[in-house]
C-alpha cells in the first residue's frame, strides 16, 4: 500500500535545555535578560537610526532592517522558552509548532540575505565610493531589503511544508527547546531522506552562494584598503566594514554548523547550544558590535543620550 501522508499529533512537547530543577531559575533570569537587552539593543539601533540625521544612508537602512530581524527572530523563540522554564507540561500545539518553524526560517533566512545586502554595500562604499551615491540609491535599498525578505519567504515556506507534509504518528517529545527541522525529522515515522536532502540542498545553496558573494566583495575590499597609501585611511575605511565583518563570522559560522552536517553526526546536546548561541546570542551581540566598533553609531547614541539629559 502507498504511505499516506497523515499525521496522529496535536502537540509536541518541548524538552528544553535541561531537566534539572536547580537550574531552571538561574536559566530563565540568565535568559530574560539576554531578551531584554536584545530587545533595548536592537531597537535602541532603530530608534537612533530613526531620528539622526547623519545616519539616514543605505548602510544604516539595511541595519535598521537588521536590527527589526534580530528582534522578531529572538522573539519567536525565547518567550516561550522563558515560559516552558516554569510550565510542568512544555507542550506546543502543531499549529504552534508550524507557525514557530515557519518564522524561524523567514527571519532567520531574510538574516541572511540582509548580511549579502550590506556587504554589497561596503563593497560599493569602499571600492567606488564616488560613484556610491549613484549605485545605492534608495530605491536599491528597498529592492534588496524586499528581495530578501521574498528570498526568506520562499525558503521557509518549502522547509515548512516539506517538514509538516511527513507523518508524525509519537513520540512527540522533541529534545530542544523550540520547533526545528532536525529533532523533527528524528520524531516522523515516514522516510525523512527526501527531506534531509531538501533540508541540505536548499539550506546549502542558499547559504554557500550568499557566503561566496560575501567573500568575494570582501576580497575586493581588502584589496582596496591594502591600495590606501596612509595608515589613517586604511583603518577609516577598515572601520567601516568590520562591525559587519563579525556580525557574519558569528551567524554564519553557527548555521554552518548546525545545518550543513551528515545526519550520522548530528547531536542533540551539542545542538541545543549552537541554537543557543545564534537565536539568543547572536541578536543581543550584533547591536553591541555595531555600537561598540562603528563609530558613526556610538557617536549617534552619544548625541541622543545628551540630548535626553539636557
Amino acid at each position: 500500500m502507498k504511505e499516506r501522508n497523515w499525521t496522529s499529533v496535536t502537540e509536541f512537547i518541548l524538552l528544553g535545555l535541561t531537566d534539572d530543577p536547580k537550574l531552571q531559575t538561574p536559566l530563565f533570569v540568565l535568559f530574560l535578560l539576554f531578551y531584554i537587552a536584545t530587545l533595548l539593543g536592537n531597537i535602541s539601533i532603530m530608534a537612533v537610526i530613526r531620528i539622526s540625521p547623519r545616519l539616514q544612508t543605505p548602510m544604516y537602512f539595511l541595519l535598521t532592517n537588521l536590527a527589526f530581524v534580530d528582534c522578531s527572530y529572538t522573539s519567536v523563540i525565547t518567550p516561550n522558552m522563558l515560559v516552558n522554564f516554569f510550565s510542568e507540561r512544555k507542550a506546543i500545539s502543531l499549529p504552534g509548532c508550524i507557525t514557530q518553524l515557519f518564522f524561524f526560517f523567514l527571519m532567520g533566512c531574510t538574516e541572511v540575505f540582509l548580511l549579502v545586502a550590506m556587504s554589497y554595500d561596503r563593497y560599493i562604499a569602499v571600492c567606488n565610493p564616488l560613484l556610491y551615491n549613484v549605485l545605492m540609491t534608495k530605491r536599491v535599498c528597498i529592492y534588496l531589503t524586499v528581495g530578501s525578505y521574498s528570498l526568506a519567504l520562499m525558503i521557509a515556506v518549502i522547509h515548512t511544508t516539506c517538514t509538516f507534509m511527513l507523518s508524525f504518528c509519537g513520540p512527540n517529545k522533541i529534545t530542544h527547546f523550540y520547533c526545528d527541522v532536525p529533532p523533527l525529522l528524528k520524531l516522523s515515522c515516514s522516510d525523512t531522506l527526501l527531506n534531509e536532502a531538501v533540508v541540505f540542498f536548499v539550506a546549502g545553496s542558499s547559504l554557500a552562494v550568499s557566503l561566496t558573494i560575501i567573500i568575494i566583495s570582501y576580497t575586493y575590499i581588502v584589496s582596496a584598503i591594502l591600495r590606501i597609501r596612509t595608515s589613517e585611511g586604511r583603518s577609516k575605511a577598515f572601520s567601516t566594514c568590520s562591525s559587519h565583518f563579525f556580525c557574519v563570522i558569528l551567524f554564519y559560522g553557527t548555521v554552518f554548523f548546525m545545518y550543513l552536517r551528515p545526519s550520522s553526526s548530528y547531536s542533540l546536546d551539542h545542538d541545543r547550544v549552537a541554537s543557543l548561541f545564534y537565536t539568543v546570542v547572536i541578536p543581543m551581540l550584533n547591536p553591541l558590535i555595531y555600537s561598540l566598533r562603528n563609530k558613526e553609531v556610538a557617536e549617534a547614541f552619544r548625541k541622543t543620550i545628551l540630548i535626553k539629559c539636557v
